[in-house]
């Protein structure tokens, strides 16, 4: 039996490590990487560091607009399923990757298995958002992390098929932290910029959402995190680097550190050893959350719910008053992280023996 693994952006990597090792003793997978995160740091590193089995197909697509990224990753999956006449085509989350990885499955009557399956952030314009919904619809197995994308997907009529499973980025994050802790070179990264655990907040840009606006938009945020009174790290995304680059230099800011993007073990020493992260990722907010570090969602809604129980993460509008507003005067409830939403940490292993058994 085999499983044709579709990835191709830096989430979907770290996911598809923990299962690619729990699928390894039960059945067969090839990887296709599309090429969506083509930087070297943004990409070759993670395989690297992950011991994710190298690719057997590289699709290059790289960026573009939705539509042409969309349709050449289509056109090229396509031809890779009738090369490997797979069994079932697994996809993660809601990138592009995922949705013409389904779409070409689905076309050809490949059953498909969608890993996150039932977030929903009820923002239509979100890109991910339409992703997530059409490729849940198309879906056979449908691997939610958490009981409330499985209500979601029930009140869209889908019953059949799902699964909780729980989150296999919560996998992920108790493996690959004491890997990361355990490596000295890896440690390392604190000395390398100067910060010590606990004295600096870490945040992240990447989302469209949060840089249409451009200069003037950047630079809203970057007024909150000025007046911060921790220093603020940020592993800039290249894509944002030089919105990011402009609005320091337009606005003399001396309390934000641009670093380069880091690899996943770093990233996990970075978020464990934040006073707070301020962040647009998904990823980011629920990694915070496992490692009980605060959060502030430069977002107005989030797809995971979860995470805002107890003020460990909330949302804030992005203006300089609200972030600023949220980042200093929000206080997490530690009892309210009693309960264990994002399941036990055996996610891959109960998705690669439910996929084994029944494909």
């Amino acid at each position: 039996m085999k499983i044709l693994t579709i990835v191709g952006a830096r989430p979907q990597f770290i996911k598809a490590s923990v299962v690619s090792a729990a699928l390894q003793p039960l059945c067969g997978e090839v990887i296709v990487h599309t090429g969506q995160h083509y930087d070297k740091n943004m990409s070759d590193v993670f395989f690297e560091e992950l011991g994710i089995p190298k690719p057997a197909y590289n699709l290059g697509v790289g960026s573009g607009s939705h539509g042409k990224q969309t349709g050449e990753m289509l056109i090229r999956i396509e031809e890779v399923i009738g090369r490997e006449k797979p069994d079932i085509l697994m996809v993660y989350g809601d990138t592009n990757s995922t949705l013409a990885g389904a779409l070409a499955a689905s076309k050809l009557h490949i059953p498909v298995a969608h890993v996150e399956a039932g977030l929903r952030s009820y923002n239509m314009r979100m890109p991910e958002e339409q992703n997530r919904v059409l490729t849940d619809h198309i879906s056979t197995w449908l691997l939610c992390p958490t009981q409330t994308a499985v209500e979601n997907l029930a009140k869209e009529g889908i019953t059949r098929g799902v699964t909780m499973t729980g989150d296999v980025m919560l996998d992920s994050v108790l493996h690959f932290l004491t890997v990361a802790r355990a490596n000295p070179e890896k440690s390392k990264i604190y000395e390398t910029l100067g910060i010590a655990p606990k004295q600096y907040r870490l945040a992240t840009l990447h989302r469209a959402e949060t840089t249409d606006g451009g200069v003037e938009a950047v630079t809203r945020i970057f007024r909150a995190f000025e007046q911060l009174p921790q220093r603020v790290v940020i592993p800039i995304h290249p894509r944002t680097r030089g919105l990011a680059e402009e609005a320091i230099a337009k606005g003399g800011f001396r309390n934000i550190q641009l670093i380069d993007p880091v690899g996943y073990l770093e990233m996990l020493l970075l978020t464990s050893g934040a006073s707070q992260v301020l962040t647009d990722s998904g990823g980011l907010q629920k990694e915070a959350y496992f490692m009980e570090v605060p959060c502030v969602t430069l977002r107005t809604e989030t797809e995971w719910v979860e995470t805002l129980h107890g003020n460990w993460n909330i949302l804030a509008s992005l203006t300089t008053e609200d972030i600023l507003d949220k980042a200093l005067h929000t206080v997490p409830d530690a009892a309210a992280r009693d309960s264990k939403p994002f399941g036990d940490g055996r996610a891959s292993e109960k998705i690669a023996k439910l996929l084994c058994a029944n494909a």
